[in-house]
C-alpha cells in the first residue's frame, strides 16, 4: 500500500483503531493516561447530541435512516464539576477488550478512566455574545474523541467546536441509552472511500442545518434531550471554519467547495485523492476561501504541495489565502491525540520503536503538541476573527519542528 493512500485511511489496518496486535503481553494492571490541559482562560462545556437525517437511505447498512452522534464543546460559565470521559462508557468497554492500534493488547490501557478537562452540561458562558463555531472530524475509521487536544484548546480561547461521528465508519459509536454500533464496511478501494467521503460530507451538511436549527431556537436531538440554557445563542454561525485530519481534512475541503457556509478549512495531512491519479473533485477545482495544508512524513516522504500531486492540483487551483506547513520528524498521526497518548503508553508498555515512529514520528511530543495548538488557533483567529496572527506569515523559532513550504 502506498504511502498516499496510506493517509487516506489513517494508516490503520482495516482503517480502524481495532486491529490485530503485533507485540506486547497482557500488563497485570491497566495504563492511564492523561490530555495535556488547555492553555487559554475559558472553561470548557461539552453535550451530546443525536442526529437523524429521516429520508436519507444509510450507504452502509440497509433499511436504515442516516443517524450520527456529535459533540458540542463550548465555553462554559465557570470551571468544575466532574470531568466529562474521553471515550464513552460503550466505546471504552470496545477498546479495553479488543487490541488497539497494533499496538496494545486488550486489557492494558485503561482507555474508560481517562478524562478530559470539560464539564457535561455545564452552564453557558453568555458573557462574550456568540462566539465563531468550528467543526472537527477525525481520519477515516477514527472516533471523534481523537481531536480532544487541539478542540479544548481552541474552546479554551473563546470557539465554539464541533465533533462528529460517522456511524458505520467509526468504531465504534455509542448512542443514547447504550446502544454501540461498530464498523460495519465493504472490502477496501476506491469506491468505498468514495462513498465514505460522500457520507461525510452530507454528514458535515446535516450539522450545519441542525446548528442552524440550535440557533433559532429548537432542539435538533432526536430524542428531543435538554440542552444547555443558551447555548443556541452561543452560536455565531457567520463565522465557521472546518477541520480534521486524514479524511477529516479531505472532508473539510471538499464540504468548503459545495457548502459556503463553511469560511476557512484545515487538512491535516488528508491526500486528495481515491487512488493514484484519481482526484477528489476539489483537488481539481481548488477554492477561492482561506486553507491550509498540514503535513507530515509518513513513511519517509514528506506530504507538501510539491510532493503530493493532489495537493499540488489544489495548490495550483485555489485563490483564497493559502498555507502549507509541514512536520518532516512527525508521522500521520502527530495530527490526533494519538501523538499525545502512545508516548505515556510506551513508558509502562515498551511499543516498539518501528511502531511508534510509524504512527508519531520521531519528533518532541509535547513540543508539537503546542505548535500544532498555536498554529491552528492562530488560523481561525485570522480567519474568523479578523485578529492580527504574524505566526501564519513566517517561520518561528518557538516552534521549530514546523517548516514553512509555500
Amino acid at each position: 500500500m502506498g504511502i498516499r493512500k496510506r493517509r487516506w485511511i489513517g494508516a490503520l489496518a482495516a482503517a480502524a483503531l481495532l486491529v490485530p496486535v503485533f507485540g506486547g503481553a497482557a500488563h497485570a494492571d491497566p495504563v492511564g493516561f492523561t490530555l495535556p490541559r488547555p492553555t487559554g482562560g475559558q472553561a470548557i462545556g461539552t453535550v451530546e447530541l443525536h442526529l437523524v437525517d429521516e429520508g436519507r437511505p444509510d450507504p452502509w447498512v440497509a433499511g436504515r435512516s442516516r443517524e450520527i452522534m456529535i459533540s458540542v464543546w463550548y465555553p462554559a460559565r465557570r470551571p468544575g464539576g466532574e470531568a466529562a470521559p474521553y471515550l464513552r462508557p460503550g466505546v471504552a468497554e470496545v477498546f479495553e477488550r479488543s487490541p488497539v492500534l497494533g499496538m496494545f493488547a486488550p486489557g492494558t490501557v485503561s482507555w474508560g478512566s481517562a478524562r478530559t478537562h470539560a464539564t457535561e452540561s455545564a452552564p453557558v458562558d453568555p458573557r462574550h455574545g456568540a462566539r465563531p463555531v468550528v467543526l472537527y472530524s477525525p481520519g477515516f475509521g477514527l472516533p471523534r474523541a481523537v481531536g480532544t487536544v487541539v478542540v479544548e484548546e481552541l474552546v479554551s480561547r473563546g470557539y465554539v467546536v464541533v465533533t462528529m461521528d460517522h456511524t458505520y465508519e467509526t468504531a465504534p459509536v455509542e448512542f443514547p441509552g447504550g446502544r454501540v454500533e461498530v464498523q460495519r464496511l465493504p472490502p477496501s478501494g476506491p469506491e468505498r472511500l468514495r462513498t465514505a467521503l460522500q457520507t461525510r460530507v452530507r454528514d458535515t451538511r446535516l450539522v450545519l442545518d441542525r446548528l442552524a436549527a440550535l440557533r433559532s431556537g429548537a432542539v435538533p436531538d432526536a430524542g428531543g434531550r435538554a440542552l444547555p440554557e443558551g447555548l443556541g445563542r452561543l452560536l455565531d454561525l457567520s463565522r465557521v471554519g472546518m477541520f480534521g485530519h486524514s479524511a477529516g481534512g479531505i472532508q473539510a475541503a471538499e464540504v468548503m467547495r459545495v457548502d459556503r457556509r463553511v469560511d476557512a478549512g484545515i487538512d491535516m495531512d488528508g491526500t486528495m485523492q481515491y487512488s493514484e491519479g484519481d482526484f477528489v473533485q476539489v483537488a481539481r477545482e481548488g477554492l477561492d476561501r482561506p486553507f491550509m495544508l498540514m503535513g507530515a512524513a509518513t513513511g519517509g516522504t514528506p506530504q507538501t504541495h510539491l510532493t503530493s500531486p493532489s495537493w499540488g492540483s489544489f495548490w495550483a487551483r485555489s485563490t483564497g489565502w493559502k498555507r502549507d506547513l509541514n512536520v518532516p520528524e512527525g508521522g500521520h498521526h502527530t495530527y490526533n491525540d494519538i501523538q499525545a497518548i502512545v508516548p505515556q503508553l510506551d513508558e509502562h508498555l515498551d511499543v516498539p520503536a518501528e511502531q511508534r515512529t510509524e504512527f508519531v514520528g520521531t519528533v518532541d511530543p509535547e513540543r508539537i503538541i503546542a505548535s500544532q495548538r498555536a498554529y491552528i488557533t492562530a488560523f481561525f483567529d485570522r480567519h474568523l476573527r479578523d485578529r492580527p496572527a504574524p505566526l501564519l506569515d513566517r517561520p518561528s523559532p518557538r516552534h521549530p519542528d514546523i517548516r514553512f513550504i509555500g
